[in-house]
Protein backbone atom coordinates (compact mmCIF):
# COMPACT_ATOMS: atom_id res chain seq x y z
CA UNK A 1 0.00 0.00 0.00
CA UNK A 2 1.77 3.10 -1.09
CA UNK A 3 0.67 6.89 0.30
CA UNK A 4 -0.39 7.32 -3.61
CA UNK A 5 -2.91 4.70 -3.24
CA UNK A 6 -4.02 5.46 0.34
CA UNK A 7 -4.76 8.87 -0.31
CA UNK A 8 -6.72 8.32 -3.59
CA UNK A 9 -9.46 5.62 -1.71
CA UNK A 10 -9.53 8.34 1.23
CA UNK A 11 -10.14 10.94 -1.31
CA UNK A 12 -12.44 9.83 -4.08
CA UNK A 13 -14.30 6.83 -1.66
CA UNK A 14 -15.16 4.37 -5.21
CA UNK A 15 -18.11 2.93 -4.76
CA UNK A 16 -17.84 -0.94 -5.23
CA UNK A 17 -14.44 -2.93 -5.61
CA UNK A 18 -11.57 -1.93 -7.58
CA UNK A 19 -8.18 -1.92 -8.10
CA UNK A 20 -5.72 1.33 -7.77
CA UNK A 21 -2.72 1.21 -9.27
CA UNK A 22 0.32 2.83 -8.37
CA UNK A 23 2.75 4.29 -11.90
CA UNK A 24 5.43 5.51 -9.39
CA UNK A 25 6.04 1.79 -8.35
CA UNK A 26 5.94 0.15 -12.06
CA UNK A 27 8.65 2.89 -12.73
CA UNK A 28 10.81 2.18 -10.34
CA UNK A 29 9.99 -2.41 -11.03
CA UNK A 30 11.58 -1.57 -14.67
CA UNK A 31 14.13 0.60 -13.66
CA UNK A 32 15.12 -2.47 -10.95
CA UNK A 33 14.72 -4.91 -13.60
CA UNK A 34 16.79 -3.04 -16.44
CA UNK A 35 19.45 -2.18 -13.69
CA UNK A 36 19.70 -5.96 -12.56
CA UNK A 37 20.24 -7.79 -15.92
CA UNK A 38 21.89 -4.35 -17.60
CA UNK A 39 22.40 -7.07 -20.77
CA UNK A 40 19.71 -7.96 -21.19
CA UNK A 41 16.21 -6.54 -22.85
CA UNK A 42 13.16 -6.17 -20.98
CA UNK A 43 9.89 -7.41 -22.46
CA UNK A 44 6.97 -6.45 -20.36
CA UNK A 45 4.40 -9.24 -20.16
CA UNK A 46 1.21 -7.90 -21.27
CA UNK A 47 -0.84 -9.85 -20.38
CA UNK A 48 -0.07 -8.93 -16.80
CA UNK A 49 -2.05 -5.76 -16.97
CA UNK A 50 -2.31 -4.27 -20.37
CA UNK A 51 -3.68 -0.51 -18.99
CA UNK A 52 -3.05 1.66 -21.30
CA UNK A 53 -1.44 3.92 -19.19
CA UNK A 54 1.05 1.43 -18.02
CA UNK A 55 1.61 0.53 -21.12
CA UNK A 56 2.43 4.78 -22.18
CA UNK A 57 4.94 4.60 -19.24
CA UNK A 58 6.81 1.30 -19.87
CA UNK A 59 7.30 2.32 -23.56
CA UNK A 60 8.82 5.53 -22.47
CA UNK A 61 11.09 3.96 -20.03
CA UNK A 62 12.48 1.99 -23.19
CA UNK A 63 11.10 -1.35 -22.45
CA UNK A 64 9.83 -3.70 -25.11
CA UNK A 65 6.88 -5.69 -25.16
CA UNK A 66 5.34 -9.35 -24.94
CA UNK A 67 1.93 -9.93 -26.60
CA UNK A 68 -0.42 -12.61 -26.51
CA UNK A 69 -2.93 -11.57 -29.26
CA UNK A 70 -3.14 -8.76 -32.15
CA UNK A 71 -5.63 -6.98 -29.55
CA UNK A 72 -2.29 -6.70 -27.16
CA UNK A 73 0.02 -5.78 -29.94
CA UNK A 74 -2.41 -2.66 -31.39
CA UNK A 75 -2.59 -1.56 -27.65
CA UNK A 76 1.31 -1.76 -27.46
CA UNK A 77 1.13 0.07 -30.67
CA UNK A 78 -1.34 2.61 -29.36
CA UNK A 79 0.94 3.41 -26.09
CA UNK A 80 3.81 4.85 -28.74
CA UNK A 81 5.92 1.58 -29.22
CA UNK A 82 7.81 0.87 -32.39
CA UNK A 83 6.43 -2.70 -33.74
CA UNK A 84 10.61 -3.77 -33.21
CA UNK A 85 10.48 -3.53 -29.65
CA UNK A 86 7.21 -6.42 -30.14
CA UNK A 87 7.20 -10.01 -30.01
CA UNK A 88 4.46 -12.08 -30.52
CA UNK A 89 5.25 -14.59 -27.55
CA UNK A 90 2.35 -16.91 -27.58
CA UNK A 91 2.81 -20.24 -29.58
CA UNK A 92 -0.63 -20.49 -30.15
CA UNK A 93 -1.20 -18.44 -33.51
CA UNK A 94 -4.16 -18.02 -36.06
CA UNK A 95 -2.68 -17.95 -39.32
CA UNK A 96 -4.78 -14.73 -40.37
CA UNK A 97 -3.36 -12.68 -36.87
CA UNK A 98 0.10 -13.70 -37.78
CA UNK A 99 -0.58 -11.93 -41.13
CA UNK A 100 -2.01 -8.92 -39.50
CA UNK A 101 0.55 -8.83 -36.41
CA UNK A 102 3.52 -8.87 -39.77
CA UNK A 103 1.38 -6.06 -41.43
CA UNK A 104 1.56 -3.70 -38.13
CA UNK A 105 5.56 -4.72 -38.56
CA UNK A 106 5.95 -7.32 -35.89
CA UNK A 107 9.05 -9.60 -36.89
CA UNK A 108 9.86 -12.02 -33.94
CA UNK A 109 7.41 -14.44 -33.46
CA UNK A 110 7.76 -17.87 -30.80
CA UNK A 111 6.59 -21.38 -32.00
CA UNK A 112 7.06 -24.75 -30.33
CA UNK A 113 6.15 -27.01 -33.21
CA UNK A 114 6.90 -27.34 -36.61
CA UNK A 115 2.88 -26.85 -37.73
CA UNK A 116 3.59 -22.93 -36.15
CA UNK A 117 6.77 -22.79 -38.07
CA UNK A 118 5.18 -24.07 -41.37
CA UNK A 119 2.44 -20.61 -40.76
CA UNK A 120 4.38 -18.29 -40.04
CA UNK A 121 6.82 -18.88 -42.99
CA UNK A 122 3.35 -18.17 -45.18
CA UNK A 123 1.75 -14.93 -43.26
CA UNK A 124 5.22 -13.78 -41.84
CA UNK A 125 8.09 -14.57 -44.87
CA UNK A 126 11.65 -13.69 -43.23
CA UNK A 127 10.70 -13.19 -39.55
CA UNK A 128 12.70 -14.03 -36.45
CA UNK A 129 11.31 -17.04 -34.21
CA UNK A 130 12.27 -18.56 -31.49
CA UNK A 131 11.39 -21.96 -30.31
CA UNK A 132 9.73 -22.62 -26.62
CA UNK A 133 10.79 -25.76 -24.78
CA UNK A 134 9.73 -27.40 -22.11
CA UNK A 135 10.74 -26.26 -18.33
CA UNK A 136 9.59 -28.57 -14.93
CA UNK A 137 9.14 -25.16 -12.80
CA UNK A 138 10.24 -26.62 -9.93
CA UNK A 139 10.49 -23.94 -7.20
CA UNK A 140 7.28 -22.17 -8.50
CA UNK A 141 4.25 -21.72 -6.24
CA UNK A 142 2.31 -21.46 -9.75
CA UNK A 143 4.10 -24.47 -12.20
CA UNK A 144 3.24 -24.04 -15.55
CA UNK A 145 1.71 -27.14 -17.82
CA UNK A 146 2.81 -29.00 -20.75
CA UNK A 147 0.48 -26.72 -22.96
CA UNK A 148 3.59 -24.16 -24.33
CA UNK A 149 6.76 -25.50 -25.42
CA UNK A 150 8.30 -28.57 -26.69
CA UNK A 151 10.74 -31.28 -25.48
CA UNK A 152 14.12 -30.07 -25.76
CA UNK A 153 15.37 -32.62 -28.25
CA UNK A 154 12.79 -31.55 -30.64
CA UNK A 155 13.82 -27.75 -30.75
CA UNK A 156 16.82 -28.21 -33.19
CA UNK A 157 14.12 -29.93 -35.80
CA UNK A 158 11.79 -27.15 -35.73
CA UNK A 159 14.42 -24.49 -35.81
CA UNK A 160 16.12 -26.14 -38.72
CA UNK A 161 12.68 -26.54 -40.63
CA UNK A 162 12.11 -22.76 -39.91
CA UNK A 163 15.54 -21.87 -41.14
CA UNK A 164 14.77 -24.30 -44.40
CA UNK A 165 11.73 -22.29 -45.04
CA UNK A 166 13.12 -18.86 -45.13
CA UNK A 167 12.75 -17.34 -41.59
CA UNK A 168 15.50 -16.28 -39.19
CA UNK A 169 16.16 -19.34 -36.60
CA UNK A 170 16.84 -16.70 -34.02
CA UNK A 171 16.65 -18.59 -30.75
CA UNK A 172 15.53 -20.75 -27.80
CA UNK A 173 12.79 -19.34 -24.79
CA UNK A 174 11.91 -21.01 -22.02
CA UNK A 175 9.57 -20.21 -18.95
CA UNK A 176 10.26 -21.54 -15.00
CA UNK A 177 7.16 -21.27 -13.83
CA UNK A 178 5.09 -17.89 -12.21
CA UNK A 179 5.48 -16.93 -9.12
CA UNK A 180 9.71 -18.59 -9.20
CA UNK A 181 11.13 -17.93 -5.56
CA UNK A 182 14.06 -20.49 -6.53
CA UNK A 183 16.55 -17.83 -7.73
CA UNK A 184 18.86 -20.51 -9.54
CA UNK A 185 15.94 -21.85 -11.32
CA UNK A 186 17.46 -20.58 -14.90
CA UNK A 187 20.52 -22.58 -14.50
CA UNK A 188 18.87 -25.96 -16.21
CA UNK A 189 17.32 -24.36 -18.65
CA UNK A 190 20.14 -22.15 -19.94
CA UNK A 191 21.79 -25.50 -19.88
CA UNK A 192 19.44 -26.92 -22.00
CA UNK A 193 19.56 -23.57 -24.65
CA UNK A 194 23.32 -23.87 -24.57
CA UNK A 195 23.38 -27.22 -25.94
CA UNK A 196 20.43 -26.03 -28.60
CA UNK A 197 23.02 -23.41 -29.68
CA UNK A 198 25.82 -25.77 -30.21
CA UNK A 199 23.36 -28.76 -31.79
CA UNK A 200 22.25 -25.99 -34.15
CA UNK A 201 25.89 -24.87 -34.93
CA UNK A 202 26.90 -28.32 -36.21
CA UNK A 203 24.17 -28.31 -38.35
CA UNK A 204 25.64 -24.65 -39.87
CA UNK A 205 22.48 -22.87 -37.96
CA UNK A 206 23.80 -20.04 -35.55
CA UNK A 207 21.30 -18.77 -33.15
CA UNK A 208 21.86 -15.65 -31.35
CA UNK A 209 19.41 -15.13 -28.83
CA UNK A 210 17.83 -16.53 -25.33
CA UNK A 211 14.21 -15.91 -24.40
CA UNK A 212 14.59 -16.42 -20.36
CA UNK A 213 11.26 -15.53 -19.81
CA UNK A 214 9.11 -14.59 -16.57
CA UNK A 215 8.79 -15.91 -13.44
CA UNK A 216 9.96 -13.31 -11.16
CA UNK A 217 7.76 -13.09 -8.11
CA UNK A 218 5.94 -10.31 -6.12
CA UNK A 219 5.75 -10.36 -2.42
CA UNK A 220 2.55 -11.80 -1.52
CA UNK A 221 2.60 -13.43 2.00
CA UNK A 222 5.62 -14.63 1.71
CA UNK A 223 9.11 -13.07 1.46
CA UNK A 224 10.94 -12.96 -1.88
CA UNK A 225 14.36 -12.72 -3.54
CA UNK A 226 15.34 -9.12 -4.66
CA UNK A 227 15.71 -8.85 -8.29
CA UNK A 228 19.16 -8.18 -8.26
CA UNK A 229 19.21 -11.68 -6.83
CA UNK A 230 17.89 -13.46 -9.71
CA UNK A 231 20.28 -10.54 -11.86
CA UNK A 232 23.25 -12.23 -10.27
CA UNK A 233 22.44 -15.82 -10.28
CA UNK A 234 21.08 -15.58 -13.91
CA UNK A 235 24.62 -14.15 -15.24
CA UNK A 236 26.73 -16.33 -13.55
CA UNK A 237 24.03 -19.33 -14.91
CA UNK A 238 24.63 -17.68 -18.68
CA UNK A 239 28.67 -17.31 -18.41
CA UNK A 240 28.70 -20.88 -16.83
CA UNK A 241 26.69 -22.37 -20.07
CA UNK A 242 27.69 -20.03 -23.12
CA UNK A 243 31.44 -18.92 -21.38
CA UNK A 244 32.60 -15.61 -22.96
CA UNK A 245 30.27 -16.11 -26.45
CA UNK A 246 26.95 -14.83 -24.29
CA UNK A 247 24.26 -15.04 -26.89
CA UNK A 248 21.11 -11.81 -26.79
CA UNK A 249 19.31 -12.24 -23.76
CA UNK A 250 15.43 -11.30 -23.48
CA UNK A 251 13.29 -11.51 -19.89
CA UNK A 252 9.55 -11.36 -19.94
CA UNK A 253 8.28 -9.96 -16.36
CA UNK A 254 4.64 -8.94 -15.73
CA UNK A 255 3.94 -10.06 -12.18
CA UNK A 256 7.08 -8.80 -11.34
CA UNK A 257 6.28 -5.71 -13.30
CA UNK A 258 3.32 -4.41 -11.53
CA UNK A 259 2.02 -7.09 -8.75
CA UNK A 260 3.18 -5.25 -5.93
CA UNK A 261 2.07 -1.59 -7.41
CA UNK A 262 -2.10 -2.87 -7.16
CA UNK A 263 -4.14 -2.96 -4.21
CA UNK A 264 -7.95 -3.62 -4.53
CA UNK A 265 -10.73 -1.75 -2.09
CA UNK A 266 -13.38 -3.87 -1.54
CA UNK A 267 -15.98 -4.67 0.97
CA UNK A 268 -17.69 -7.55 3.34
CA UNK A 269 -20.82 -8.61 2.41
CA UNK A 270 -22.14 -11.41 4.80
CA UNK A 271 -20.42 -13.04 7.82
CA UNK A 272 -22.20 -16.41 8.56
CA UNK A 273 -21.53 -19.71 10.00
CA UNK A 274 -22.56 -22.74 8.47
CA UNK A 275 -23.23 -24.57 12.32
CA UNK A 276 -23.46 -23.92 15.77
CA UNK A 277 -20.42 -25.71 16.46
CA UNK A 278 -18.52 -24.50 13.88
CA UNK A 279 -16.07 -21.80 14.49
CA UNK A 280 -14.54 -21.49 11.21
CA UNK A 281 -16.54 -18.28 10.07
CA UNK A 282 -17.76 -17.63 6.35
CA UNK A 283 -17.02 -13.91 5.13
CA UNK A 284 -18.02 -13.12 1.68
CA UNK A 285 -16.45 -10.37 -0.03
CA UNK A 286 -17.99 -8.01 -3.04
CA UNK A 287 -15.25 -9.73 -5.03
CA UNK A 288 -14.40 -13.58 -6.34
CA UNK A 289 -12.92 -15.37 -8.23
CA UNK A 290 -14.84 -14.46 -11.42
CA UNK A 291 -14.38 -10.68 -10.79
CA UNK A 292 -10.33 -10.58 -10.82
CA UNK A 293 -9.04 -13.34 -8.28
CA UNK A 294 -8.92 -15.96 -10.39
CA UNK A 295 -5.25 -16.98 -9.25
CA UNK A 296 -6.51 -18.04 -5.80
CA UNK A 297 -7.99 -21.23 -7.57
CA UNK A 298 -6.21 -24.09 -5.98
CA UNK A 299 -5.13 -21.14 -3.16
CA UNK A 300 -1.97 -20.96 -5.64
CA UNK A 301 -1.86 -16.93 -5.11
CA UNK A 302 -1.82 -15.91 -0.87
CA UNK A 303 -3.09 -12.07 -1.27
CA UNK A 304 -2.43 -9.75 1.88
CA UNK A 305 -5.67 -9.04 3.26
CA UNK A 306 -5.74 -5.69 5.34
CA UNK A 307 -8.70 -4.17 7.33
CA UNK A 308 -9.32 -1.66 9.73
CA UNK A 309 -9.39 -3.90 12.87
CA UNK A 310 -6.11 -5.67 12.24
CA UNK A 311 -4.61 -5.07 16.26
CA UNK A 312 -7.91 -7.09 17.00
CA UNK A 313 -8.04 -11.06 18.60
CA UNK A 314 -8.55 -13.02 15.00
CA UNK A 315 -10.31 -16.18 14.20
CA UNK A 316 -10.01 -18.67 10.77
CA UNK A 317 -11.88 -18.05 8.10
CA UNK A 318 -13.31 -18.60 4.84
CA UNK A 319 -13.02 -16.14 2.24
CA UNK A 320 -15.47 -16.14 -0.78
CA UNK A 321 -17.07 -14.50 -3.25
CA UNK A 322 -20.56 -12.52 -4.17
CA UNK A 323 -21.57 -14.49 -6.76
CA UNK A 324 -23.84 -17.59 -6.91
CA UNK A 325 -21.53 -20.08 -7.99
CA UNK A 326 -20.18 -22.93 -5.65
CA UNK A 327 -16.67 -22.78 -7.45
CA UNK A 328 -16.59 -19.01 -6.21
CA UNK A 329 -14.16 -19.52 -2.62
CA UNK A 330 -11.26 -18.01 -2.51
CA UNK A 331 -10.02 -19.88 0.47
CA UNK A 332 -10.90 -22.86 2.34
CA UNK A 333 -8.44 -25.57 2.22
CA UNK A 334 -6.57 -23.41 4.48
CA UNK A 335 -8.37 -20.54 5.86
CA UNK A 336 -7.55 -16.86 6.77
CA UNK A 337 -6.86 -15.63 10.08
CA UNK A 338 -9.15 -12.39 10.27
CA UNK A 339 -10.31 -9.69 13.07
CA UNK A 340 -13.08 -11.53 15.00
CA UNK A 341 -14.65 -7.44 15.28
CA UNK A 342 -14.64 -8.10 11.15
CA UNK A 343 -18.26 -6.83 10.28
CA UNK A 344 -20.70 -6.88 7.52
CA UNK A 345 -19.97 -3.36 5.74
CA UNK A 346 -16.40 -2.97 6.57
CA UNK A 347 -13.51 -2.37 3.74
CA UNK A 348 -10.87 -4.89 3.49
CA UNK A 349 -7.65 -4.24 1.05
CA UNK A 350 -6.35 -6.80 -0.87
CA UNK A 351 -2.87 -6.19 -1.63
CA UNK A 352 -0.14 -7.18 -4.55
CA UNK A 353 -2.88 -7.31 -7.01
CA UNK A 354 -1.88 -5.51 -9.37
CA UNK A 355 -1.43 -8.58 -11.85
CA UNK A 356 -3.56 -11.10 -13.31
CA UNK A 357 -6.84 -9.41 -11.55
CA UNK A 358 -8.82 -6.96 -14.18
CA UNK A 359 -8.28 -9.41 -17.06
CA UNK A 360 -9.24 -12.06 -15.19
CA UNK A 361 -12.51 -9.99 -14.19
CA UNK A 362 -15.25 -11.20 -16.17
CA UNK A 363 -18.16 -8.94 -17.93
CA UNK A 364 -21.53 -9.53 -16.21
CA UNK A 365 -21.51 -12.84 -14.85
CA UNK A 366 -24.38 -13.15 -12.53
CA UNK A 367 -25.09 -9.36 -13.19
CA UNK A 368 -21.83 -8.44 -11.41
CA UNK A 369 -20.21 -5.33 -13.38
CA UNK A 370 -16.33 -5.95 -14.23
CA UNK A 371 -13.42 -5.01 -11.53
CA UNK A 372 -13.23 -1.25 -12.13
CA UNK A 373 -9.67 0.26 -12.21
CA UNK A 374 -7.58 3.33 -11.60
CA UNK A 375 -4.44 3.99 -12.39
CA UNK A 376 -2.41 6.92 -10.66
Amino acid sequence: MTDRIRDFLATRRPEGPCLVLDLDVVRDNYVTFARALPDTRVYYAVKANPAPEVLKLLAELGSSFDTASVGEVECVLAAGAAADRISYGNTIKKERDIARAYQLGVRLFAVDCEAEVEKIARAAPGSKVFCRILCDGAGAEWPLSKKFGCAPEMAPRVLELAHRLGLNAYGVSFHVGSQQNNVEAWDHALGTAAAIFREMAERGISLSMVNMGGGFPTKYLKRVPRVQSYGNAIFRALSKHFGNHLPETIIEPGRGMVGNAGVIKAEVVLISQKSDDDPTRWVYLDIGKFHGLAETMDEAIRYPIKTAHDRDAKTPCVIAGPTCDSVDVLYEKTPYELPVSLAIGDEVLIEATGAYTTMYSTVGFNGFAPLASYVI
